[in-house]
């Protein structure tokens, strides 16, 4: 009987976690809150929250295959994060807004999705877009 296959999601997180930090970018990665991830709750919205992820931001960072954790200060608190690779929405560059995107489904091995472009960047209101209703959308919050 043949193994399961390992996802590429951990892969490809940690392909554009080093070409954000090679091209001097600040990774970001999207998470959806859920009973299995330790992040901060006062900073969760709508179920989701966003991570600077850089190395500057953090502190030994790991990302494995099955879970991305690491140490980072919140208003000045030193905090334990640890994210299951599954319910990390996306990761992209602070700046330019380009990286991927992943399904989260918990009933499905995650995978990309769709690569995120800079015209996926919302106007630059307070208001967040509706649903579109579609495919899963990482936006880029300020």
């Amino acid at each position: 009987m043949k193994e399961k296959e390992a996802s590429t999601t951990p892969y490809l997180i940690r392909a554009i976690f080093e070409w954000c930090c090679d091209n001097g970018l600040t990774p970001y990665i999207a998470v959806k809150v859920d009973e299995t991830t330790k992040v901060p709750m006062e900073y969760v919205k709508n179920g989701e929250i966003v991570l600077n992820v850089s190395p500057d931001a953090t502190r030994n960072l790991k990302i494995g295959n099955d879970l991305l954790q690491f140490s980072a200060r919140f208003a000045g608190v030193s905090r334990e994060i640890s994210v299951p690779i599954n319910t990390i929405g996306g990761i992209f560059a602070k700046e330019t807004g380009q990286g991927l995107s992943f399904q989260t489904s918990p009933s499905l091995s995650a995978q990309v999705v769709t690569p995120i472009k800079n015209d996926a960047v919302p106007p630059n209101d307070d208001r967040p877009a509706p649903p579109s209703g579609g495919r899963p959308r990482l936006q880029v919050i300020k």
